[in-house]
């Protein structure tokens, strides 16, 4: 028998290994708590969240009273309140400075708040306000330039000094539900937005020439959609039809990849700072964390207190995710659910370091992978799954089957990936 009579090397090294790897995936799942507070103080539902630029502390919500607040994370407690629409606060978004914000809601207002507070005795006031002559649904701001655009009937960009738009795009449908500016476009010289209309589109816009690029036609409407702040040509749809839709805007004819778990519409998405991973709300009840190059979920959050999560957000250290639903509150969650929190000595960090490349090592092994991809899930959610694997199962059943009795070739077969996509105009 060959052996190596190094005294480094011990005969029973990889046993050793593979207890140790299965005692740290187990007591990851043991430790991993992710919830850590709930924000409330609102008196309907949490229809969006804007995260300040700047300050990491500092979070922005609109509720569907038309009531903005300022939220201070450190202290876990609203520091100001502004009544700001009659009706729903539609869309919210922070200047690129950090020095001011704008809302729009039912009240067909745009309107620029100050983000710090009025002084003793002094209104609380707009700056500016924009009175539209549609309803608008979303709102985005340019990430260098003093420059933003509002969606409603059509896109339309404006001039933060100017009280009418300086261009208005549409591309023949009725009515916009969100618009997002690619975050890198200064890098290309390049203005392209994206928007999703109610018609299933998703449309690229160059905004220096004021027409449309491309347009994507789906099966279901897409109900909002996030740029990638690492790839600046990928970006994540979030559908009606359960899935997320990760693009490479330069090849539209197929998504990237399809990523499926959610058993009810996806109503928001929201890119990681790293572009590694993305978290999803749902109507569902729940919040999923997804890599970028994976069909499935790593993770998934839910409270027995949580209703329709309608907005969510990744915090710009990439600690921490924020979601609003529909029963007034706002949760804050770990990223990482079984991650210390707190100053760690050196000898945990290196303990820990020590363990994730032991659960690297050891991730394809049947038990290890078994215990680390378990998770518990509401019963309903569980019987939404079983019943659609179920009906899953049938569809690819009845396929093979008029397969097996066509003509060789009338049939072909359908990635799941094209399986979605309706049709590509340019």
């Amino acid at each position: 028998v060959p052996r190596n009579y190094d005294p480094a090397l011990h005969p029973f090294e990889v046993p050793r290994e593979y207890t140790r790897a299965l005692n740290a995936t187990k007591l990851e799942r043991v430790f991993a708590k992710p919830f850590l507070s709930s924000l409330d103080g609102h008196r309907d539902g949490v229809n969006c969240i804007a995260k300040h630029p700047k300050s990491l502390s500092t979070v922005l919500s609109g509720a569907c009273d038309g009531e903005v607040k300022i939220w201070n994370l450190t202290k876990r407690q609203c520091i100001r309140t502004i009544q700001a629409h009659e009706g729903f606060v539609r869309g919210m978004c922070a200047r690129f400075c950090g020095t001011s914000f704008f809302t729009v809601g039912d009240d067909k207002t745009v309107k620029q708040w100050k983000m710090e507070s009025p002084e003793h005795g002094e209104e609380e006031e707009p700056i500016h306000t924009i009175l539209g002559k549609t309803v608008y649904t979303g709102i985005d701001h340019h990430w260098k330039e003093a420059v933003f655009a509002t969606c409603g009937h059509q896109v339309d960009i404006w001039d933060e000094q100017r009280t009418s738009p300086m261009c208005s795009l549409t591309w023949g449908f009725d009515s916009i539900s969100s618009v997002k500016f690619n975050p890198i476009e200064v890098i290309f010289l390049l203005y392209i937005r994206n928007h999703c209309a109610s018609d299933r589109n998703i449309v690229l816009y160059d905004m220096r020439k004021s027409t449309p690029l491309k347009k994507v036609i789906l099966n279901m409407r897409t109900n909002t959609l996030c740029w990638n702040p690492m790839e600046a040509f990928v970006f994540t749809a979030a559908n009606e039809d359960y899935n997320l839709y990760t693009f490479d805007m330069r090849f539209l004819e197929s998504p990237v990849m399809v990523h499926m778990d959610h058993v009810s519409a996806v109503l928001d998405v929201d890119y990681s700072p790293t572009g590694k991973e993305f978290v999803s709300a749902s109507f569902d009840k729940s919040v999923r964390i997804f890599p970028v190059d994976k069909g499935h979920s790593r993770e998934v959050y839910h409270t027995k207190r949580m209703q329709h999560v309608i907005t969510v957000k990744w915090t710009s250290d990439s600690k921490y995710i924020l979601c609003g639903s529909d029963e007034m509150n706002i949760r804050l969650w770990k990223a990482n659910a079984s991650e210390k929190l707190g100053v760690l000595a050196p000898r945990e960090k290196a303990a820990m370091n020590y363990n994730q490349k032991l659960k690297e090592k050891f991730q394809y092994h049947p038990r290890i992978r078994r215990i680390a991809q378990h998770r518990h899930l509401p019963k309903s959610i569980f019987c939404q799954i079983k019943e659609q694997r179920i009906m899953r199962e049938a569809r690819r059943r009845k396929e093979l089957n008029r397969r097996k009795h066509s003509k060789p070739g009338s049939m072909p077969f359908v990635s799941e990936r094209k399986k979605h996509i309706v049709a590509v105009v340019k």
